[in-house]
């Protein structure tokens, strides 16, 4: 089991009206945030990934409830210590018609760290050293050592047409190719039409697909960043189905008959994330003097940060009730959350004596920079953060962004104190930790995402050691500790847990909420 105690979400109706009968064959969804490009392997981030499912299958499938399932690979078994073989989909086409095999495969895996951009895909390949193929359905992945969790990896791993992308994957071809369509040729249920960025994704069915026919003849995923500007589409029959509703809009749906809002739990938990680098940029005294080391190496101002924090609030008020505190960088109950670790007290008056104690007892000033059109509710929890710590004496200028400005500023490591939300979409702490809390270290193809200098050499050795045990227990306990030792660091201050919202006419289609947040069309079906 990937995890002991988190709830599974139930499935969801909501009916289908006399006007989306007569265009039942079409679904038309208003997403709060689209693809970077078409190639999927570009972009880590889960609306790239989500676009991408539509079209792209993968090797490893992850279920609704996070649950590593068959995809193109039907089955998977180690056959020594490093060699993982994976039996492939027999009688799967490509949308042109052609073949998928292990050529494919093997292709897909070599491209990805060639193409990848700045949230970076290469660590879903990481531990793979090579590929043999030993016939059409039949291969063999080489490791760099024991890889426990190369299955959770390859959730991720997308395979492309090795004949459609063959001259689409190099940094100055990949965009062009998949973005005109060109190279666009997956074996998913639906088949790539057109896409604008920041615009429309059209889609037409895949009448072909492997896991059967879809219920929808074309699909248009309309990306719509705006909150209100969603709800607002979806009332006036625009769109069908929207994801991520804003709490506010939440409470006010919850009393209109025409439109449905349903509820689930999120892998996401939100991090506050604090730069370890003896030089950050954006802290500085409060009359704007250059102080003389970044406080934010200090335990215990990172301490006096978690303790200015009301988890408590941020639930309550901030998101109206949809979310949960959080106290380690995963839900509860996943594999490696631990249930040793506290939930962080609220203590104010305590963080300005840690404050003090730490030298600085007039507080100090940083710029806070987050997404404010990623996760549900990321601007706003970044603005009640920053009003709590200002209230303990850290004076927060809060800059919440678009995403396409945030993070590839955060791959530059511009930031000194920012805030995003992370998912365990592999379900092990094997994906979170070994991206955020192992030292970057391109040796070991770990901390690729750890973007704040964050090092400690126990959690790094706990986290190489994990990654080659086979055994589930000793691997989870392994990991636990791991996490134990990283969130006593308060170099990572989890938050919140989120709850994601949809909205969708009133008795219109049914599906069951991911625990991703993935809103996947071939799974949204008419209601009867």
């Amino acid at each position: 089991m990937i995890f002991k105690k988190f709830l599974a979400p139930l499935a969801v109706t909501i009916g289908l009206t006399a006007a989306t009968a007569a265009s039942a064959q079409t679904l038309t969804m208003g997403v709060r945030g689209g693809p970077e490009s078409m190639d999927p392997h570009f972009s880590a981030l889960g609306s790239h990934a989500e676009a991408a499912k539509h079209i792209f299958d993968t090797l490893v499938w992850s279920g609704t409830d996070l649950q590593i399932e068959p995809g193109l690979a039907t089955s998977w078994t180690p056959v020594d210590e490093d060699t993982w073989e994976f039996k492939l989909r027999e009688g799967v086409k490509f949308h042109d018609g052609s073949d998928f095999d292990a050529e494919d495969v093997k292709f897909s895996i070599e491209r990805i760290p060639v193409v990848t951009g700045p949230t970076t895909t290469a660590i879903y390949v990481r531990r793979v050293a090579g590929v043999d193929i030993i016939d059409p359905h039949t291969i063999h992945i080489h490791t760099d050592g024991q890889a426990a969790t190369l299955p959770n990896d390859f959730i991720r791993l997308f395979i492309v047409s090795s004949e459609a992308a063959a001259d689409y994957s190099t940094p100055e071809t990949a965009a062009g190719g998949f973005n005109s369509g060109a190279a666009t040729i997956g074996t998913g249920p639906y088949k790539y039409v057109s896409w604008e960025p920041k615009g429309d994704l059209v889609l037409e069915r895949n009448d072909d697909y492997w896991r059967g026919e879809g219920a929808w003849e074309k699909v248009i995923r309309k990306e719509i960043p705006n909150d209100s500007s969603r709800l607002a589409a979806l009332k006036a029959g625009q769109v069908d189905v929207i994801n991520y509703v804003s709490s506010v809009d939440y409470l006010a749906l919850e009393r209109d008959s025409s439109v449905d809002a349903i509820k689930g739990d999120s892998v996401y938990v939100m991090n506050l994330q604090l730069d370890q680098r003896e030089k950050t940029p954006l802290v500085r005294a409060k009359d704007g003097s250059e102080l003389a080391e970044n406080p934010l190496r200090d335990l215990k101002v990172r301490q006096a940060i978690d303790l200015a924090i009301d988890r408590e609030t941020m639930v309550d008020i901030v998101l109206e009730g949809l979310g949960k505190p959080a106290n380690q960088m995963m839900p509860p109950g996943f594999f490696g959350s631990s249930e040793d670790i506290p939930m962080p007290a609220y203590d104010p008056a305590k963080a300005k004596k840690m404050l003090a104690d730490a030298g600085y007892p007039e507080g100090f000033e940083v710029d806070l920079y987050c997404t404010s059109d990623r996760l549900p509710g990321d601007g706003a929890i970044c603005q009640g953060l920053g009003q709590m710590l200002t209230q303990v004496g850290i004076n927060t200028n809060v800059n919440a962004v678009s995403k396409t400005v945030y993070f590839p500023a955060q791959a530059r490591l511009e930031y000194s104190m920012f805030m995003n939300g992370w998912g365990t979409l592999t379900g092990e702490a094997s994906y979170t930790l070994g991206g955020l809390a192992h030292s970057n270290n391109p040796d070991v193809k770990l901390g690729a995402f750890n973007r704040i200098a964050y090092k400690n050499d126990d959690v790094d050795q706990l986290l190489q050691t994990g990654a080659t045990m086979m055994d589930a227990d000793e691997r989870r306990a392994t990991y636990e500790e791991a996490m134990e030792k990283v969130m006593a660091d308060k170099a990572y201050i989890s938050l919140v847990q989120l709850q994601s919202v949809w909205g969708a006419k009133a008795g219109s289609v049914e599906f069951t909420p991911r625990f991703d947040e993935d809103t996947l069309a071939f799974f949204i079906k008419p209601a009867n």
